[in-house]
């Protein structure tokens, strides 16, 4: 479980594929505490630690992971938003956030809103009904609060305003309009659909 509150901007290292992709993550992390088999959320997916070294960590990934998310478009260089697992007593600053991405959106909207950035994302139409005005969500592995939510043809957009300091810690003041962005929908919302929807 995690937070979706972001404690390092890494970068892609290297990427080897051989069956399944290999990602090395160049981080600032403290990488001699971090185990083997360990989860790290990596701009919004859970990944397994399958190797390490002072300064880097290396995950894999499997053809339906990156099918599914923005990690099919990593390449040497690609920024990455990076937290490590909670543990038992951690401040949860975010909400809670498994890791598990629900989908993609894209970027349609970027304007500054007095010191914040405002960020509209597109979004399939089926994800819409999860997503609600001052719920949260997760994009790109950073917990986001919703603004408000509209229907648009063939799909839906919402917004949310990234404060500077979340502008300059995090990937999302990099983004263009166009870009492909990670989604996990507030698994409380996922769970009362499930209640109110049992078939």
């Amino acid at each position: 479980m995690f937070t979706g509150i972001i404690t390092d901007r890494g970068s892609v290292a290297a990427v080897s594929k051989n069956g399944d992709t290999r990602f090395q993550i160049a981080t600032a992390f403290d990488t001699g505490t971090l185990d083997l088999g360990a989860s790290v959320c990596c701009s919004g997916v859970c990944l397994t630690v399958t190797g390490k070294d002072k300064g880097w960590f290396e995950v894999m990934v499997s053809g339906e992971t990156l099918s599914r998310t923005t990690l099919g478009e990593w390449r040497e260089g690609s920024p990455v938003n990076l937290e490590r697992a909670l543990r038992l007593g951690d401040e949860l600053g975010g909400h809670l956030v498994s890791g598990h991405v629900d989908g993609t959106g894209r970027l349609v909207g970027l304007a500054p809103d007095g010191e914040s950035l405002r960020l509209e994302v597109e979004i399939p139409e089926d994800m819409a009904p999860f997503i609600a005005a001052k719920g949260s969500v997760t994009v790109d592995g950073v917990s986001l609060t919703v603004n408000d939510i509209a229907d648009t043809k063939g799909g839906s957009r919402f917004g949310v305003n990234i404060i500077p300091h979340t502008r300059d810690a995090t990937t999302l003041g990099r983004l263009s309009p166009g870009d492909a962005v990670n989604v996990e929908i507030d698994m409380l919302a996922r769970y009362v659909a499930r209640l109110l929807n049992p078939s």
